[in-house]
């Protein structure tokens, strides 16, 4: 038996999210079903990073287990089946043990944000035509950098032991004609990076003051923070892993 990752890159706005749900089009149940189409048999999928409803990705994985060696050339077979908003990059074996979701060291997201009407992007970022204050957001986004309990950011019905994440990076940014909000950190909870956006973005509106942000982060209470940050603005860009979880060819 040998342990593969599948890399894959989506547009999230017609899926009901990354995992597998009951009566709902998911990333994981297209791709298990292009699995079963091409190679008439089922594959049992395990994701790396959960992404919400609307959600995109330009990278996350799955790990699954296969009898035979994996035939890279299946890999165009499986994009032909699959539908033209989710595209399989790569197909690594990795060792016996490896996990998608434990082994991962660290997420990275984006999020976009454009205050000028372009019909090109609509689908892609959030039309916010209002002044920002982007030095209040870059204040904002340092505080997060020191910050460890993110209970206000996360949605309520999360199934998780703690709240406590370590922030990596964070900083806001401009790209493309985009403000973009970039963080990585070593995990995050449901709702997160739009509960911080959606945070920042009152603050730097004049909408919620910084003491209020503050105690957000120093005083939390569960799904306190401003979820209104639409999901269509925000990709998962990256999912790290040690080397040592990827077996050489």
């Amino acid at each position: 038996m040998y342990r593969y990752f599948l890399e894959l890159s989506y547009k999230g706005e017609r899926y009901s999210g990354f995992q597998v749900q009951q009566n709902a089009a998911t990333i994981q149940s297209e791709v298990e079903k292009a699995f079963a189409v091409f190679f008439r048999k089922s594959v049992e999928l395990t994701g790396s990073s959960r992404t919400d409803a609307g959600v995109h990705a330009l990278q996350n994985y799955f790990h699954f287990d296969w009898e035979d060696e994996f035939p890279q050339q299946a890999i165009y077979n499986l994009n032909a089946i699959l539908p033209a908003d989710i595209v399989v990059k790569s197909v690594r074996e990795v060792v016996p043990d490896a996990h998608s979701r434990f082994h991962a060291t660290a997420r990275e997201y984006k999020y976009f944000i454009y205050d000028a009407k372009n019909p090109f992007i609509d689908d892609r970022a959030w039309y916010f035509p209002y002044k920002l204050n982007i030095d209040l957001l870059n204040v904002c986004a340092q505080k997060i950098l020191t910050n460890k309990d993110f209970s206000a950011f996360s949605k309520r019905n999360t199934q998780v032991k703690t709240f406590q994440c370590s922030i990596l990076e964070s900083e806001w940014l401009q790209e493309n004609g985009c403000l973009v909000y970039h963080v990585k950190a070593n995990r995050f909870l449901r709702g997160m990076v739009r509960g911080l956006v959606g945070t920042m973005v009152r603050v730097a509106r004049g909408g919620t003051e910084m003491y209020a942000f503050d105690q957000l982060l120093h005083e939390p209470q569960i799904a306190t923070a401003d979820f209104s940050a639409p999901a269509k603005g925000l990709f998962l860009i990256n999912v790290s892993y040690p080397d040592t979880v990827f077996k050489e060819r």
